[in-house]
């Protein structure tokens, strides 16, 4: 994919370059592997069918890859030296020049039972499924630089992890998963044709949203087969919504912002979960 300086404005994220520029710069210097995530890398897939953002957001999230406390400090000055402040949320950051906020996430090593703990500021951040997913993450290229970004079935068990951690704070995240069962239908229908094909109807018409559910259901498996905690947490998630419809909180979502019943959102739920669970 050629990514041009109109797909950054395409992107609809103010100081995209100027923020990521400098991530890459600061983590080149350090030698620490980064992740673009979060809804600036869904964006960034669907951009390659020409798909436009549907939000804008001044929050851009990266995922660092690091052994332990003191790299994810010395990361923190070299942000702050080119005017990234830390605020309240420890791994968060803020440029006044840009009105720019950057969450900045490690994983990897650093990580104790899946969770991070910055002891100074007595909080714990929940990075379940971050190796998993970002061991499969793609590359696309941004002008002359390749930011990593995980695969979108990936995004889907990273935004149902978030989501499930605080539901009450993070409702985006179930309309960032929406937006990826709907437009995945055409962002791989060669692949979903060639190998997915069992998952029409053998006599109804096709429901893209169902197809696309069900096969990144098949294909977050990857990510679950890697865990068996990640997969527990995916399991419960989607049977908690999915035992009682009426109190299904993904469910009252999507049907919101498709104007459809709750019994459909239930359907495209059910048909991520037996994506999942097929053999």
């Amino acid at each position: 994919m050629n990514t041009s300086n109109q797909t950054y404005k395409e992107l609809a994220i103010p100081y995209f370059k100027e923020t990521f520029d400098c991530i890459d710069q600061v983590m080149a210097e350090h030698g620490i592997p980064y992740y673009l995530i979060g809804v600036s890398a869904i964006a960034l897939e669907l951009l390659k069918k020409g798909i436009k953002p549907s939000r804008g957001t001044k929050d851009i999230d990266f995922a660092i890859m690091i052994s332990n406390m003191s790299e994810y400090e010395n990361i923190s000055q070299a942000l702050i030296k080119n005017g990234y402040n830390k605020v309240k949320a420890p791994w968060t950051f803020y440029s006044d020049k840009y009105n720019v906020a950057i969450d900045i996430l490690p994983f990897g090593e650093i990580e104790e039972q899946h969770t991070i703990n910055f002891n100074k500021r007595n909080a714990d951040l929940h990075v379940l499924g971050f190796s998993e997913v970002l061991e499969e993450a793609v590359q696309v290229p941004i002008d002359e630089k390749i930011v990593n970004v995980p695969p979108l079935p990936g995004m889907v068990i990273l935004k149902l992890i978030a989501w499930s951690d605080r539901p009450e704070e993070r409702e985006n995240d179930l309309a960032d998963i929406l937006k990826i069962i709907q437009h995945y239908f055409d962002l791989e229908f060669d692949e979903i044709v060639e190998f997915h094909n069992d998952t029409f109807p053998e006599h109804d018409d096709i429901d893209p949203k169902l197809v696309a559910a069900e096969v990144l259901g098949r294909k977050s498996k990857i990510f679950l087969s890697k865990s068996e905690k990640l997969e527990h947490r995916i399991l419960k998630v989607l049977n908690d919504n999915l035992s009682d419809g009426s109190k299904s909180k993904i469910a009252r979502e999507w049907a919101r912002k498709l104007d459809r019943s709750i019994e459909y959102c239930l359907t495209i739920l059910a048909a991520f979960r037996k994506g999942i669970l097929e053999s």
